[in-house]
């Protein structure tokens, strides 16, 4: 069968977690590179097209490719393995530890970092023609998405940070479900439409995703934004981390976990006492 009953791909989320914990310095590095790498590409795609069209929504709804070929070629998010490799530590696998899991976020992130690091130096050549011009449409938008989404929050203090908190946990709720997804299916097409459609409503509705905004905010940064490195890490890249961990651990992972592997005793069925005839 081409679809996967929650039973088999739960496991299949475990067993994906143990194997990143255990995955070379070197491999872990590059696939978190590539990942992070395409997924910046998708996310200048998904500006540009809004720029284009006047219509978020289309950018949103084109926003998914990246995701589709990063999992499709066997990369790395840091917002995946939020959900995966604790998954392995919980069921107890042998030799996945505390410090496996950390050691595999650490590298995830700076891998991620790097390669949206690397494409936005990249565009911002392409959107300024090697910086010997002001920024063109698309690296003004970006240029004012890096403020509206540091400063924005910033203003309103503690408000702003819970805010930009629930955003991140929003985010990685659907994007966890979408690497979830993509394991319910035996089919590519299978895998990409259950991808396609929650990484969509996150786009769509402006939630927070760390790897994007390595990509959005550095950007910004480069083509001239008004806000600082400092703002950016402690008014977004820093709360939305840490919202997409507890965002994609518990309204995912942790729930797929307990109601598919670790089940509960399940209530025993009763005979209905008869009827006594009047």
């Amino acid at each position: 069968m081409s679809y996967l009953v929650p039973s088999e791909f739960v496991t299949k989320m475990v067993d994906a977690g143990e194997s990143k914990v255990f995955m070379s310095t070197r491999d872990t590095v590059i696939r978190a590179y590539m990942a992070g790498a395409i997924l910046a590409l998708a996310a200048a795609f998904a500006v540009m097209v809004t720029v284009q069209t006047g219509y978020p929504i289309i950018g949103a709804i084109l926003f998914p490719v990246g995701f589709c070929m990063l999992y499709l070629l066997g990369f790395d998010l840091l917002t995946g393995v939020f959900v995966l490799t604790p998954l392995a530590l919980i069921d107890k696998r042998p030799g996945v530890t505390i410090a496996g899991v950390l050691r595999n976020w650490g590298l995830v992130f700076i891998g991620n970092f790097l390669g949206a690091l690397t494409v936005a130096v990249m565009m911002s050549i392409v959107y300024t023609y090697g910086f010997s011009t002001p920024p063109d449409k698309v690296g003004a938008v970006l240029a004012g998405i890096g403020e509206a989404r540091t400063l924005g929050y910033a203003k309103y203090g503690a408000a702003g940070m819970l805010t930009l908190f629930i955003r991140g946990m929003l985010c990685n709720w659907m994007v966890s479900t979408g690497v979830v997804g993509a394991m319910i299916s035996t089919t590519v097409p299978g895998k990409v439409i259950a991808m396609w459609m929650p990484i969509m409503v996150f786009f769509a509705m402006v939630f927070e995703h760390s790897v994007v905004n390595m990509f959005l905010f550095p950007s910004a940064l480069i083509m001239g934004g008004h806000f600082s490195i400092l703002d950016y890490f402690i008014w977004n890249e820093i709360p939305t981390v840490v919202g997409n961990l507890v965002g994609g651990l518990s309204f995912t992972g942790l729930t797929l976990y307990a109601t598919h592997v670790r089940t509960a005793p399940k209530r025993e069925l009763r005979a209905a006492p008869a009827r006594v005839a009047a």
